[in-house]
């Protein structure tokens, strides 16, 4: 059984992969404005893994005896400069998770709830992997300038990518 703190820190967590989930389809859409479908697949495949995300703590919270409160969720920012903003704004926001993330990892042992410690183990796994796979294309982008030659087939590669459902 969750505690009331516990769960009402998963509730804010569910809410901000949902948020997440929310921008990633802002800057999807954003991006097919400008022609670029290759980048605009990659945040449609990433919106439906930040969904996936939050389905798994809708799940976990259930699963420990808690209740699922949904919150509103705030809207996200719809304008950028251009690829290079937008994978800037993406770091700083999976910047942010990483940090919610470990908060609820300490809070949980803590609790010495340590089931939520082991669930979290996943998640911590997940940020990483998603900070590093930003930053690399982040520094592609700026190694090109985001724009030319460069920019056309960054966006041909970002076309290849499709969701694979976690487990």
């Amino acid at each position: 059984m969750l505690s009331t703190k516990l769960e009402i820190e998963l509730n804010k967590q569910l809410n901000a992969e949902l948020f997440s989930a929310y921008l990633y389809l802002s800057m999807s859409s954003f991006l097919a404005t400008k022609n670029l479908s290759g980048f605009s697949n990659w945040m449609k495949v990433q919106f439906e893994e930040e969904q996936a995300h939050a389905l798994k703590l809708y799940k976990y919270i259930i699963d420990r005896g808690g209740r699922v409160l949904l919150q509103q969720i705030e809207s996200p920012k719809n304008e950028w400069t251009d690829v290079i903003d937008v994978f800037e704004d993406i770091f700083k926001h999976e910047q942010k998770i990483t940090s919610m993330i470990n908060e609820l990892v300490n809070l949980s042992m803590e609790e010495k709830d340590h089931a939520t410690v082991n669930l979290l183990q996943w998640y911590i796994s997940e940020q990483v992997e998603e900070e590093a796979t930003v930053s690399d294309i982040l520094e592609q982008l700026n190694l090109i300038e985001g724009k030319g030659a460069g920019l056309f087939m960054l966006d041909r590669e970002m076309k290849q990518r499709v969701f694979v459902p976690i487990a």
